[in-house]
């Protein structure tokens, strides 16, 4: 089962342009490589006239009906595909990461049903670590000061600043506080994020079954861009890198280690050398095969 969702934000300051193009091309992935059934793959674009619009609840009510329906064995991918930002929990001196609109994804994950996999695929800013307390396999590293960039594509961070999105739900609720989640709850009631509601969220003791690949680590931005090799069409720099890998090695299997370190040189070579895609899961898990059932253990 999948859920593939892309937000361009039309007709918004912070409008993108490659989201929707991201989840169609993986839509037909799934379908022609994975073997995904098209009735089991989710498709939410804000896209004007859309029967079902991404909004909060509607993705946090098709990932939990997609969590709600995994049995061992089962393979349950997320792509996201659109804003990511900080946000900053009352009475905490740490800033969490979400993508725009925000998600829970270690209550989810805390769900899945041992023997199955839960992979979530973020191309949005600030998205490593968005399963929170999941194991680090992949993850930062130190660039030199002089790193260049160079400018070859005309690109546009995958990033709301926290700040504004402070200002937005201020002038919705008229409240006066620097505490997002006051603003949250009013606005949005039960579909606020558990973080703001004060309910605890389990921690993972052991190995779970969630696995992220994100587009950047948490202090970078992702790219939205038109690059030349797609004919110059509108995608997310990390969308596009994880499409080539599996066009390029359409011959054998990917573990999820190889996909985010392939993706890396993709980027590298395209020159977005401040832009590194992170993975987060179990070791079991990181070597695993991308999109495919976990291994059983040797008897």
């Amino acid at each position: 089962m999948a859920l593939l969702v892309g937000c361009n934000y039309p007709n918004t300051p912070n409008e993108l342009h490659g989201c929707h193009n991201d989840v169609l091309a993986m839509r037909e992935v799934l379908i022609t490589r994975f073997g995904f059934d098209p009735k089991r793959v989710e498709l939410l674009i804000d896209k004007p006239g859309s029967s079902i619009m991404p909004t909060g609840a509607n993705i946090k009510r098709a990932l939990t009906n997609m969590v709600e329906q995994a049995k061992q064995g089962g393979v349950l991918f997320f792509h996201y595909s659109g804003h990511g930002t900080l946000i900053k929990p009352h009475n905490s001196s740490k800033k969490e990461e979400a993508i725009v609109p925000c998600v829970d994804f270690r209550q989810l994950v805390n769900r899945v049903p041992k023997g199955a996999t839960f992979t979530i695929l973020s191309d949005s800013c600030h998205s490593g670590g968005l399963i929170d307390k999941e194991t680090e396999q992949i993850g930062p590293y130190t660039i030199p000061d002089d790193a260049v960039t160079i400018p070859t594509n005309s690109y546009k961070p995958k990033e709301i600043p926290f700040q504004s999105i402070l200002q937005y739900f201020t002038s919705l609720t008229n409240k006066i506080s620097t505490d997002i989640g006051t603003h949250l709850v009013d606005v949005f009631g039960q579909d606020a994020s558990l973080m703001f509601l004060h309910e605890p969220i389990s921690k993972p003791l052991k190995p779970d079954e969630g696995i992220l690949l994100s587009g950047c680590q948490t202090n970078e931005t992702s790219a939205d861009v038109e690059i030349m090799e797609n004919g110059r069409k509108p995608c997310g720099a990390f969308s596009n890198a994880v499409q080539m890998v599996l066009k390029e090695n359409s011959g054998r299997d990917l573990s999820n280690r190889e996909i985010v370190m392939l993706a890396r040189k993709v980027l590298l070579v395209e020159h977005f050398n401040k832009q590194h895609p992170c993975l987060y899961c179990s070791k079991e898990n990181a070597d695993g095969i991308f999109l495919s059932p976990p291994q059983k253990p040797c008897p």
